[in-house]
Formats: C-alpha cells, structure tokens, sequence
C-alpha cells in the first residue's frame, strides 16, 4: 500500500511530466513555482527522472544562456507519464467521492435555513 509520501511524491512527478510534455524549456523556478515545491525539490526530481531515463536534456537553443536546457520526455517518460495519469485519477475519484459522501452527511444536518444561508454566500462570491 502507498505511503501518503508515496503519494505526493507521485503527484509532483506527474505534474513534472504534465508540464514539461508541453514545454520541455520551462525552468527548474517555474517548474516549482507551478508544481508548488522548492526549487532545489524539481532539481532533485530531475535529476532522478534524468537518472530512470524518464527525461533527457537537450540544449535550449533559443536561449540566449546556453547553460540553458530542455528537459524532453522520453518514451519511458511518456509511458510513466500515462501510469501516473490513471492512478492520481483513481486516487483523485476516491477522494472525490469521498468527500462527496462527507457534503451530503453535513447537509443532512443543516437545517433548510442554514443551507440557504450557505448557497447565498457561495453565489456571492
């Protein structure tokens, strides 16, 4: 069974992988800064997604800086990428559901009063 740090370090590569398929020149900066993890983290992640052949680095040419890199998917990268995608979604429906479920047992204790209470802030926001 998956530890909840198996979990969010999954969810941090699948994001990785999402954003760098459609723009493999963003930085490690913007990366994290999208991802929500420190910039030393993606350089850490990188590096392992480098090191399992998932990523490879190719020179940015556009950039001024040629220090710059691209970080493409590799086959394997894409193949991860698709087995990330179905279990975040699976974990993401259980959640969904979940909380679903939890909504309905707290609605049930409103009374109709307080429930139009709530739908008059949700709408004014």
């Amino acid at each position: 069974m998956a530890t909840q740090r198996d979990k969010l370090r999954e969810d941090v590569q699948f994001r990785i992988l999402r954003l760098l398929q459609d723009n493999p020149e963003m930085t490690q900066r913007e990366l994290a800064r999208a991802v929500g993890v420190s910039t030393g983290g993606i350089h850490y992640v990188l590096n392992a997604l480098v090191e399992k052949g998932m990523l490879k680095l190719a020179n940015f040419t556009a950039a001024a800086d040629k220090r710059r890199y691209a970080y493409k998917l590799t086959p394997s990268g894409f193949a991860e990428k698709a087995r990330l995608t179905r279990r975040f979604m699976l974990r993401k429906m259980a959640e969904y559901k979940a909380l679903k479920a939890e909504i309905e047992e707290v609605r049930a204790d409103l009374s109709a009063k307080e429930l139009a209470e709530i739908r008059t802030k949700l709408k004014s926001r």
